[in-house]
């Protein structure tokens, strides 16, 4: 049992990160303080206020490794981090990060998934185009992480489900592209039995569509190239994709920045993001931990799914205020369709 299970901990992260035990927290997520780009109350010395990129990137990877540590084989690792102009040019300090956090072979990239902001910081410089996009790097320890894509956006799948009806004329137009085929007799019939069972689980709710692939009418897959279902194909003469009606789950989420009318932190990421990817990369009951607390955000969203949560903040007042937010009434996401 983590010593601190939901428990907002005051303290420098380094240190609190040693207290805690090794391969004991399920999912990491957390958005460090950017470097030299705002005053998050820390303190002139603190994370962000180095005095070269280098220096912070050294003193985040510091605490990037004992995320590492402290998080299980079958967990995630997720930092949200922000990038600066340098000299006139932006110097990608995030990708700089990404890149260093592997080169110990301890984690891999799962994928770096871009933040598409609905309402970016409008920019006075006329030279340079308004930055809307951060970066979510997320991290695994092994490849047996935890990974509910199903759960991700499902309010996306459920809206695009209801919007579709089954046309009762779906796939009948394969039957006749069959008898005009090149296939064998058992062939077609092979093919026209697998598409009767395909147009039935359209009209079952169970696949939203699908798509019939036959030898020697339709281009073959990947160029070509060996695999299941140009095998099928080859094989059998035919294949038959189903689609689910699922949204691809791409790695871009959408979503406004969070209003800070009522938050007194200067850099609050989106309760949105921060629960999907609690949805994606962990169960009910597992522990989230945020070492850069802030406002509590990760925290809120780990306690509105049924997770338990740990933060760690150097700020006493955004521990206060962090620590009111979850005594309020639970706190409900924004859906973006």
């Amino acid at each position: 049992m983590c010593l601190y299970k939901n428990k907002i901990v005051l303290g420098d992260c380094l240190n609190i990160l040693k207290n805690i035990d090794s391969n004991s927290i399920d999912l990491v997520i957390t958005s460090p303080p950017y470097f030299q780009q705002r005053d998050y109350g820390n303190g002139s010395d603190g994370i962000g206020k180095e005095k070269n990129e280098n220096e912070y990137l050294q003193n985040l990877l510091l605490i990037f490794n004992e995320s590492v540590r402290v998080t299980k084989k079958t967990g995630a690792i997720v930092y949200n981090v922000g990038d600066k102009y340098l000299n006139g040019g932006l110097s990608l300090i995030p990708y700089k990060f990404a890149i260093k956090a592997i080169e110990n072979k301890k984690v891999f990239l799962i994928n770096d998934i871009t933040w598409s902001k609905l309402n970016p910081t409008p920019r006075q410089d006329k030279r340079k185009l308004i930055q809307s996009t951060e970066p979510f790097f997320i991290f695994a320890k092994s490849k047996k992480y935890h990974f509910d894509l199903n759960d991700y956006l499902k309010h996306l799948d459920d809206f695009n489900k209801k919007q579709k009806k089954a046309s009762n004329n779906i796939g009948k137009k394969y039957f006749e592209i069959i008898d005009n085929s090149e296939l064998s007799e058992k062939e077609k019939d092979n093919a026209k039995v697998e598409l009767r069972k395909a147009i039935k689980s359209v009209h079952d709710g169970e696949i939203s569509s699908f798509r019939l692939k036959i030898r020697g009418i339709h281009k073959l897959a990947y160029g070509g190239q060996a695999g299941g279902r140009n095998n099928q194909i080859k094989n059998n003469g035919f294949t038959i994709i189903k689609i689910t009606g699922n949204k691809l789950k791409k790695d871009i989420i959408e979503s406004p920045v969070e209003n800070t009318k009522d938050n007194s932190h200067t850099a609050v990421y989106p309760l949105y993001i921060i629960q999907e990817l609690i949805k994606l990369l962990s169960k009910p009951n597992d522990i989230v931990l945020d070492p850069f607390n802030g406002s509590g955000t990760t925290c809120l969203a780990a306690r509105n799914l049924n997770r338990d949560y740990v933060g760690i903040e150097i700020n006493p007042d955004y521990v206060k205020l962090a620590q009111e937010r979850l005594q309020q009434t639970k706190i409900q996401q924004e859906l973006f369709l």
